[in-house]
């Protein structure tokens, strides 16, 4: 249909047809009525602490979501906990069951690692390789954070540049440091014996270095 134009033409522009938005409509998100497939993928994780005799196994399964689309995710499904030891058996069982239950709500479900993380045992924690463990749920804790680390739902913070040179200084000035008076069980690269407990990191690699305190293994000084 051909259109009259009776007013002086100032300007124009070519018209592009409009790109309708994607549509995620076909996207397949984690919720509590997603039914568990025949198959899913599983990471075994192995916990031995000096309160059990035996050790546990962690097994936490991830739900494949869109596979082989751009939209692929893992997300935690379940999980198992498994051991010898009977004596911790009813509240391992209850806690596989409430956690699997918030991972198949979906969601956020990083929460849990703190939440885990701040259980303390009233008989009092353990160290382990350097670091305080408050107790065998913080520890499971531990597992799910390295496990949502692992499928992506965690983030993995990198030390920066200047607290890498930082703390590879410190650490150099010590061992030139040493005298020959050095315990057979200390080791190249471990932290010293009498290091103290850091408070942000939760390891014994905190010592007076250049009159101030500082940790040999995150970095953090009281000098700032």
């Amino acid at each position: 249909m051909a259109i009259k134009i009776d007013k002086r033409i100032t300007g124009y522009e070519i018209a592009k047809e409009e790109t309708p938005p994607v549509a995620e409509s076909n996207v397949v998100h984690m919720h509590e009525k997603l039914e568990r497939p025949e198959m899913l993928l599983g990471s075994t994780y192995k916990i031995k602490t000096p309160l059990t005799e035996h050790a546990l196994y962690v097994t936490i399964n991830d739900l494949v979501l869109n596979p082989g689309t751009e939209h692929e995710k893992r997300r935690p499904f379940e999980v198992f906990i498994n051991s010898k030891s009977m004596e911790h058996f009813q509240w391992i069982v209850a806690l596989t069951r409430i956690i699997s239950a918030v991972f198949r709500k979906g969601g956020d479900v990083t929460f849990l690692v703190e939440e885990l993380r701040s259980v303390f045992d009233p008989r009092g924690g353990y160290f382990k390789k350097g670091k305080y463990t408050p107790s065998l749920v913080a520890e499971i804790g531990d597992v799910i954070e390295c496990h949502l680390k692992m499928i992506g739902l965690i983030a993995i913070e990198e030390d920066d540049e200047h607290r890498k040179k930082f703390i590879a200084q410190k650490r150099a000035e010590l061992q030139s440091g040493q005298n020959e008076n050095q315990s057979a069980g200390d080791q190249a690269g471990d932290f010293p014996s009498e290091a103290h407990l850091c408070n942000k990191c939760l390891t014994k690699a905190v010592i007076k270095m250049d009159g101030c305190m500082t940790c040999l293994n995150c970095g953090d000084s009281k000098c700032g």
